[in-house]
């Protein structure tokens, strides 16, 4: 029996230092991510969509600290038997920056500041849309190996001003801010972009990383 706890010792101990040493190592690095979301509803002959992508790169500029900008994409689209009734492509680029805190072995704590910034419109009215923001937020972060981990996130507050200008007529800007957010659809939005129940955000996150 000591045997076996001499060993598990031995191995976590292993673990541990391991982990330390791949931190240490990460000065310099670069990572690779992406955020992908898809979302249909379907009533009737009415199908709406929304596909979200959004490539991560950054670079560890310190052991624990990472900077790095996604560039992506959000499409919004509502078709029906009459037609498309809405059609709305929306650029996104997104700067962050990252500060990692080691729970234990190869497990670390992470939180997030972002600068979100979306722009675009719907194609079928010309309705403008551009979404500034600020998100925070904190997650945990398993390193698999020294070049992939599997990451999860929650954002903690986040802040968004929202401007929806028609082809005719006077724009409109909404501003939200929240903490610890669950994801929902302004009614604003929903009306504007033909009811197709768009998520400009998300609270949640989940996905890999790749490090080299």
């Amino acid at each position: 029996m000591k045997k076996i706890f001499t060993l598990v010792g031995i191995a976590l101990i292993g673990l541990s230092v391991k982990a330390q040493d791949s931190a240490q190592g990460l000065k310099g690095a670069w990572f690779a991510t992406s955020q992908f979301g898809y979302q249909q509803t379907k009533t009737a002959d009415l199908k709406n969509t929304s596909l979200s992508v959004l490539p991560v790169v950054g670079t560890f500029v310190t052991p624990s600290v990472a900077v790095g900008a996604g560039i992506g994409f959000i499409n919004i689209k509502a078709d029906s038997n009459a037609g498309t009734a809405a059609k709305t492509d929306l650029f996104v680029i997104q700067p962050l920056a990252r500060k990692y805190w080691n729970v234990a072995g190869s497990l670390y704590f992470f939180g997030q500041a972002a600068l979100p910034v979306i722009t675009g419109k719907e194609k079928e009215s010309e309705l403008k849309v551009n979404q500034v923001g600020v998100s925070v937020s904190g997650g945990f972060d398993y390193f698999v190996t020294k070049n992939f981990s599997v990451e999860f996130s929650y954002d903690l507050a986040n802040f968004t001003s929202t401007t929806i200008e028609p082809k005719n007529g006077e724009k409109t800007t909404v501003t939200n801010f929240g903490l610890a957010h669950v994801a929902n659809v302004d009614p604003f939005y929903n009306t504007a972009l033909a009811g197709s129940n768009p998520n400009l955000t998300s609270p949640l996150s989940f996905g890999f990383k790749f490090i080299f």
